[in-house]
């Protein structure tokens, strides 16, 4: 080769990314790449043909703004464009972004040494936009946009304006869905929740900062050690003269002119597989134990200082009784949690209000993604006796719009591509965790077959009449979780809400 190629697309998920950009930018002039999953329709060629055929001059950004326009317009078509995006990157600057990005990332690592600072800039990401599935029902794609974690650090390390900046600059075309209209163009990995060595050892050979891999590395290391880093160190990362050695094999043949990639077969990353989750999280710690108030009903707790360096999230999980007693059906989870990031004082802003079948049955929800406006459910069911995941968008106004059915990660980490839309005559069976009192087993409990019609919508009303558990999920910083006390409450035939001891 002699010149570098006009454009290297992407029509396949979660390829818009800072570590596929790096891999390409010697070799290709733009990538075109969707931080998302994409559609089954995918591109749309037939756009794409006629473009060329009437500019045969075109160069790689205008072919790529007519990419990003007919594939959005495709989805629009398919009634996908909620989740869709795609951009257009200019690789020619993609050294000036990498180069701000690593010296951010060397400002967050050190910044980070405070926990009090550590435990905002994890809130922050975790929040942040993310791609795919990330939650423990559909799997996790740990892909996470990138100027959402440049944001979520950027009152805690310098150089994260001038990281999005270059990043900006960078991303010269994009198109975004509601679902994520501020997303930046390029995502990159973030380890949501620890999923074992061979995936860190993948990003390792790939990741484009050492000093980000260090925040990474560091951030899994307290997660196989209770949160006490203080023995981690970055060396491993930096050779003699403190340049970063890569733990891959890049041999370059003098014959041939070329590099030949041999992947790491280094065992560092064994350490991962110490990981386990308690639910017992020590790092949690409370000034006030969870308490249910008396007098107004509220449950509500107060961590101290310890637990507030460790805490990175906190969401509200409800459980059902079913008739006889014997065992707890788990609805899921919700973000109405009073929360206080200040003070370290959180209280239930439950009021009794579930998304459910139009027959009334209660789906079990558990968040994909919250933002300003909506928040994205994800509900596991049988649909047409095959198990999947029904998508569901909450707007802020209480709407709420199906998505589609989505089969999650499978078990080699890669999203499903396909949003499967609902039929008239589609059958649904909603699907539970369900727990044995005695001993809390897992498995599956099956609800009432409902038949979809035309007009079918997810309703958010009162939930059902019975008996049900509510607790306070805490997440640690370090991919732990902490669940606490069980209070019971009770939904009556008059859609009064009860909470007691």
């Amino acid at each position: 080769m002699t010149t570098r190629f006009d454009f290297f697309g992407f029509d396949a998920c979660l390829m818009g990314t800072i570590e596929c950009a790096n891999i390409l930018a010697t070799y290709v002039k733009y990538m075109y790449g969707s931080e998302e999953t994409e559609p089954g329709t995918g591109w749309d060629y037939e756009e794409i043909g006629k473009y060329l055929t009437a500019n045969p001059n075109a160069d790689g950004l205008d072919l790529g703004r007519v990419v990003c326009d007919s594939f959005y317009e495709s989805c629009r078509r398919s009634h996908d464009e909620d989740l869709a995006t795609m951009s257009v990157v200019d690789l020619s600057k993609l050294d000036e972004l990498i180069v701000c990005f690593n010296t951010f990332a060397e400002n967050m690592y050190d910044a980070s040494e405070d926990p009090t600072v550590l435990a905002a800039m994890i809130r922050g990401i975790e929040g942040a936009d993310n791609f795919g599935g990330n939650n423990r029902v559909e799997g996790y794609t740990n892909m996470v946009d990138l100027g959402g974690i440049l944001k979520a650090c950027a009152n805690y390390a310098t150089g994260a304006q001038e990281a999005m900046s270059a990043l900006e600059d960078a991303v010269v075309y994009c198109v975004n869905g509601d679902t994520h209209r501020t997303a930046s163009g390029l995502a990159t990995y973030y380890p949501l929740s620890i999923q074992g060595s061979e995936e860190l050892s993948i990003f390792g050979d790939v990741c484009v900062s050492p000093y980000y891999l260090s925040f990474v590395d560091r951030q899994n290391y307290g997660g196989v050690n209770q949160g006490d880093t203080s023995n981690y160190s970055s060396d491993y990362w930096f050779n003699d003269d403190n340049f970063w050695s890569w733990t891959s094999d890049y041999d370059f043949d003098e014959d041939s002119g070329q590099y030949s990639y041999e992947e790491s077969t280094d065992d560092y990353w064994d350490y991962l597989e110490d990981f386990v989750q308690t639910g017992e999280s020590a790092l949690i710690t409370f000034q006030t134990q969870p308490t249910l108030d008396p007098n107004d009903g509220v449950y509500w707790f107060e961590l101290d200082e310890h637990g507030m360096e460790n805490a990175a999230s906190v969401y509200g999980y409800v459980f059902e009784l079913s008739y006889d007693g014997e065992d707890v059906i788990e609805l899921g989870e919700t973000p109405d949690v009073i929360a206080d990031w200040d003070s370290g004082y959180f209280s239930d802003g439950f009021d009794g209000y579930w998304l459910s079948l139009p027959d009334g049955q209660n789906l079990a929800i558990y968040v994909a993604e919250t933002a300003e406006d909506h928040v994205v459910y994800t509900s596991p069911i049988l649909l047409n006796d095959e198990v999947t995941f029904l998508r569901l968008r909450q707007n802020l106004d209480g709407s709420v719009i199906i998505e589609g059915a989505w089969n999650g990660i499978d078990e080699d980490g890669a999203a499903d591509r396909d949003y499967i839309k609902l039929q008239a005559g589609d059958v649904i069976v909603p699907l539970y965790y369900s727990y044995d009192i005695e001993d809390f087993s897992e498995w599956y409990y099956q609800g009432i077959e409902y038949q979809v019609t035309e007009d079918t919508e997810i309703v958010y009303q009162w939930m059902e009449a019975g008996n049900y558990l509510f607790a306070f999920w805490i997440n640690d910083i370090y991919g732990d979780y902490y669940l606490t006390d069980f209070v019971a409450y009770n939904v009556d035939a008059d859609g009064n809400l009860y909470f007691y001891e």
